[in-house]
C-alpha cells in the first residue's frame, strides 16, 4: 500500500511525519512549494513528488490538507489534477476545513473513476497533529470510512464517521461556530472587566475554579496569554473567520437566522481589516480592546 499526502503546510508535515513513522518506506508527499516537499521528506525517507499527477497515480491510499474551497477543486478537478491520474480502487482522504458542496463536486467526479472519497476534516491544530490526537470527523461511503479508519487511528484518537459525502464538513463547520462564537464572548466578557472595573484575576478564578457553565479549556488557555498580550498564532484568525463563513453559507440566509453567528463573523472581520488575520484568533480581544479604549495586557 503506497500512502500519498497533498499539502505539506502546518498540518500536513507533522502528519506526514506520523504516517512515515507508521508505513516506512510507503510514504510520498506533494506541496506546491518544491522546496518545502523535500525539506519535509528527505528526513523522514518519504518521496518527493513533483505534481499532483505523479503523486496521485503512485498512491493507493491519496490525502490531502489544502486551505480553501477554490484550492481543493483544482488539486482535484484541475488539469493533471488528482481526478485526471489517479487508479481506479484508490481511496482519497481530504482533511482540508472546506464547504460540503466543494466536497461533493470532488466526490462525484472521483465516484466516476472508480475511487472513493472521504471528508475527514480535522479538530485540532499543530500541537495535536505532532502528537497524533486529533479528531477526525468523517463523511463519505461507510465502508471506505472502515477502510481509512486504521490509517487515521495513526494520525488521531477520536475517529467518527458522519454520514454520507459532506457530513464530515457540516460538523467541522458548526463545530467551530461554537468555538468562534466562544472567543468572541471570551472577549467580550473580558472587555466588560475592563469597563466595568471588575478585577480580571478574581474573575478568571471564578470561571475556572466555580461551579458555573462559564469554564472552557479556551478559556482558561487563552486568558492568560491575552494578559501577556502574546496573540502569536495557535489558530490563525483569517482561518476561523473562513471556517464561520463557510458555516454561515451552508444555510440558505444564514445571516438572518443565524444573527450571533453573523455577528460572531462581523467581530471578526473587524480584527482581520485591523491587521490580525495572521495573529491567534483571540485577537478577538484586539476588536473589543480598540472599541473600549482599555488594553487587557497587564
Amino acid at each position: 500500500m503506497q500512502i500519498g499526502f497533498i499539502g505539506l503546510g502546518a498540518m500536513g508535515a507533522p502528519m506526514v511525519r506520523r504516517l512515515a513513522k507508521a508505513f516506512p518506506g510507503a510514504v510520498s508527499g506533494f506541496d506546491v512549494n518544491p522546496d518545502v516537499a523535500r525539506q519535509v521528506c528527505s528526513p523522514i525517507d518519504a518521496r518527493s513528488m513533483t505534481s499532483v499527477a505523479e503523486i496521485s497515480s503512485n498512491s493507493d491510499v491519496l490525502f490531502s490538507c489544502v486551505p480553501k474551497n477554490d484550492v481543493l477543486r483544482g488539486v482535484y478537478l484541475g488539469n493533471d489534477g488528482v481526478a485526471s491520474a489517479i487508479k481506479s480502487g484508490a481511496l482519497t482522504i481530504d482533511c482540508s476545513t472546506v464547504g460540503p458542496d466543494a466536497t461533493k463536486d470532488v466526490s462525484a467526479a472521483l465516484a466516476a473513476a472508480g475511487v472513493s472519497h472521504l471528508d475527514a476534516s480535522m479538530l485540532g491544530s499543530v500541537k495535536q497533529a505532532t502528537e497524533g490526537t486529533l479528531s477526525f470527523v468523517v463523511g463519505g461511503d461507510e465502508a471506505a470510512f472502515e477502510r481509512a479508519k486504521p490509517i487515521l487511528s495513526t494520525l488521531g484518537q477520536m475517529i467518527r464517521y458522519c454520514g454520507p459525502s459532506g457530513s464530515g464538513n457540516h460538523m467541522k463547520l458548526i463545530h467551530q461556530t461554537l468555538v468562534a462564537g466562544h472567543a468572541v464572548a471570551v472577549a467580550e466578557a473580558m472587555g466588560m472587566c475592563l469597563a466595568t472595573g471588575a478585577d480580571i484575576e478574581t474573575f478568571y478564578d471564578i470561571v475556572t475554579q466555580g461551579t458555573g457553565f462559564a469554564y472552557s479549556r479556551y478559556f482558561e488557555n487563552r486568558v492568560p496569554r491575552m494578559r501577556q498580550g502574546d496573540f502569536s498564532a495557535l489558530f490563525m484568525l483569517k482561518f476561523m473567520l473562513k471556517d464561520a463563513r463557510l458555516a454561515q453559507a451552508m444555510v440558505d440566509d444564514g445571516a438572518e437566522k443565524f444573527p450571533a453567528l453573523a455577528a460572531t463573523i462581523g467581530t471578526l472581520e473587524q480584527g482581520d481589516s485591523a491587521g490580525w488575520g495572521d495573529a491567534d484568533f483571540s485577537a478577538a480581544m484586539r476588536v473589543i480592546e480598540e472599541r473600549i479604549g482599555l488594553s487587557i495586557e497587564r
